[in-house]
């Protein structure tokens, strides 16, 4: 490995003060946490991460979770946790793999190092099945509680989501799908698209999916590339109190996949519906199953690098990338992050809000191998207003909820209280990701939401579908930080020239390999593509495409995606630095910022989206301008402030700075069917507030 992989960052950095924290876990909650079993775990199996010394992993077929003392100091001892995951690997995941008990057969060897990142091997001669680890009870008791904003609900236990997928599985296998084959799946976030995944796996197919609100092209686009042997639609869905029928885009999608021999459609709207036959070369899911009894289900154990799913980009510069994904990987990471880092047990409800086209949707359902239930979500998370998923949460005794900065900063500007109408008794842990939460985030789920709440950001990517940073139970809360690296992940922020930063804002890497970087991506048969995308800045480390800084606290704060970085006068600016004092003012909605090329340079343009009844007048202008200026520097105030009526975003919420700056500079938008509302992009076209 080469001298820039060996490094090992340390999570004490010299950044930005620390502020005073928002909430600190009790002495009690730390000491039940999974991530103290585990500590306390390895210092019985002979590791002693306070010192680096690592004894030969014993296989341990029921892990103890038995009670231990937290440390007298949480911060210090998770650091000594961390380091030791990152310097003695090998121990680590061997580790990980018997306290979670991993169902599989583990091998003899746990890493064989490569040359470089990404050559190193994880259990190379382990043998296992996705699916397996996911379906590990079989009672009544609830695995998926799901609800649709229309009103449906639907509860399907662990015995039946056995034999749902059991029957699944031999319809696809009499379908001639093998070890290997694609399937893909175009559906909403219902329980059916759950079975789907696990039968797939079971039987070690590839799994892709997408949400029903793509049109033809952004379907084509990405199942195209895939060549599924097997599709699953839906005959629609619904959105914000209107129903979407999607059975009419299927000849045109099938026109686009000929690689398809079966395509199967799951009704979802009920009886007003169009027929759920469909157009030809289709077959209604009970059809299709209806000739099968429930029985065993036949796992397919295969290497632990054997392809589970192929993700995608988000395509906005162009057609997405492909991703592929590892199982054994994919689920050591997903098992880590739920147990260790958000502290997920048996029984307990855990709920993201997502849809089958964001991967955080493939971090929910791998919850089922923490034998916890999930919980289902279709439609809007405000319909019919902003109690829904509040509503949902008292339901259903919710212990994990997880959703964006963009909705908690819509209620906050819309002045709801869920603590004062709602009980939330069961809630332990709020998670939000998809872009930075704002310091004004974290003050509104205190206030207004939850006091006793592990409120954290967490932050990762569909690149490696995992974490980099995220929860650390032990940490207090602070406004604006994500509390610090997640266990086995050598995070790190490069300056420009690769020299590891301990103060100031750079590029967020990774020096050492992990279990879930991807295999590669789809017809780059040399590697050139995914070797450029992620090592070509720093060879032999991940590049992860984020502009970040440590914090005092031994925390991140991530200030945007490096390729939408301001770059004003010969200063690099992060959006999020931008974002977060003009989005906690009371008569901004939502902002987005780009460098305007102006001159011989650029000037920053700031866009504004205002909430009903303000006006972007001149003492609004000023205010804006003020805030940036005392609360960021006089560097982040903008040359020009306009008002848009609606800010483009990707399918996963994202807004999108770089098909902004294009229409802004009259270029081409490489792929607007990437965006969720391709037409607010006409906003910032032709504006006469840009010229001169």
């Amino acid at each position: 490995m080469s001298d820039t992989t060996s490094r090992v960052a340390t999570t004490e950095a010299a950044g930005p003060a620390a502020k005073p924290p928002l909430w600190t876990p009790s002495r009690e909650r730390l000491r039940a946490s999974n991530l103290v079993h585990f500590a306390a775990w390895l210092a019985g199996s002979g590791h002693d991460p306070e010192d680096g010394a690592a004894a030969p992993s014993a296989s341990v077929a029921e892990p103890s979770r038995r009670a231990a003392e937290p440390p007298h100091d949480p911060q210090r001892g998770y650091d000594a946790l961390w380091r030791w995951s990152i310097e003695q690997q090998e121990a680590f995941w061997s580790a990980l793999w018997d306290w979670c008990g991993i169902v599989g057969d583990k091998g003899g060897r746990v890493l064989v190092p490569g040359d470089d990142m990404p050559g190193a091997r994880y259990f190379p001669d382990a043998r296992l099945n996705f699916a397996e680890n996911l379906l590990r009870r079989r009672t009544d008791d609830p695995a998926i509680i799901a609800w649709a904003e229309d009103g449906r609900r639907r509860v399907v236990s662990w015995r039946e989501l056995h034999d749902l997928t059991s029957r699944l599985a031999q319809a696809m296998r009499d379908a001639g799908v093998r070890p290997g084959d694609r399937v893909a799946a175009l559906l909403p976030n219902v329980p059916e698209a759950v079975v789907v995944l696990l039968a797939a796996t079971s039987i070690g197919a590839v799994l892709s999916t997408a949400s029903p609100d793509f049109g033809v092209r952004g379907v084509i686009d990405r199942f195209g590339q895939v060549g599924p042997r097997l599709l699953f639609v839906t005959d629609g869905y619904s959105y914000r109190g209107k129903r979407f029928e999607t059975l009419a885009r299927v000849p045109g999608i099938l026109e686009g996949l000929p690689t398809v021999e079966r395509t199967v459609v799951v009704p979802n709207l009920g009886e007003a519906a169009t027929d759920a036959r469909g157009p030809d070369r289709t077959v209604p899911f009970d059809t299709f199953i209806r000739p099968f009894a429930a029985s065993e289900i036949e796992f397919t154990r295969l290497p632990f690098d054997h392809p589970l799913y192929i993700l995608f980009s988000s395509g906005t510069t162009g057609v997405p990338k492909c991703i592929v994904h590892r199982a054994g990987g994919v689920l050591l990471q997903h098992i880590k992050e739920h147990q260790l880092h958000c502290d997920i047990r048996a029984g307990d409800r855990v709920f993201y809000f997502t849809t089958l086209g964001w991967m955080m949707w493939n971090w929910l359902v791998s919850a089922l191998a923490s034998e916890a239930t999930i919980l289902l979500w279709d439609g809007s998370p405000v319909h019919p207003d902003n109690e829904a998923l509040f509503d949902f949460a008292d339901a259903t005794g919710m212990t994990l909820m997880g959703t964006s900065p963009g909705f908690l900063e819509a209620l906050r500007k819309s002045g709801f209280t869920p603590r004062e109408s709602h009980d939330l008794s069961s809630l332990r842990t709020l998670l939000s990701t998809g872009s930075p939460l704002a310091e004004a985030g974290f003050e509104y789920v205190y206030e207004h939401v939850k006091r006793d709440v592990h409120l954290v950001s967490i932050s990762g990517g569909t690149d490696l579908c995992a974490c980099f940073v995220g929860a650390i139970p032990g940490r207090s809360v602070r406004p604006g930080e994500i509390q610090g690296p997640v266990l086995g992940m050598a995070t790190d922020v490069f300056a420009p020239d690769g020299t590891p930063l301990d103060a100031g804002k750079g590029e967020l890497v990774c020096t050492r390999p992990f279990p879930s970087l991807p295999l590669g991506f789809l017809n780059d048969d040399d590697g050139s593509r995914y070797h450029g995308t992620y090592f070509g800045r720093f060879p032999g480390v991940w590049h992860h495409g984020d502009y970040a800084e440590k914090t005092d606290s031994g925390g991140y704060i991530i200030h945007g995606r490096s390729d939408a970085t301001l770059n004003v006068h010969g200063v690099r600016i992060g959006t999020a630095e931008v974002y977060r004092p003009v989005e906690a003012m009371d008569e901004v909605a939502e902002a987005l910022a780009i460098a305007q090329r102006h001159g011989e340079g650029t000037r920053m343009v700031l866009f504004v989206r205002l909430v009903p009844g303000a006006v972007l007048d001149a003492a609004l202008r000023r205010c804006i301008r003020a805030a940036l200026r005392t609360q960021a520097s006089p560097r982040h105030v903008p040359a020009r402030i306009v008002e848009v009526e609606d800010i483009p975003r990707t399918r996963s919420g994202k807004i999108v700075e770089l098909a902004v700056r294009e229409v802004v500079h009259g270029e081409a938008v490489k792929n607007v069917e990437a965006l969720a509302n391709p037409e607010a992009l006409e906003h910032f076209r032709g504006r006469v507030e840009l010229e001169g």
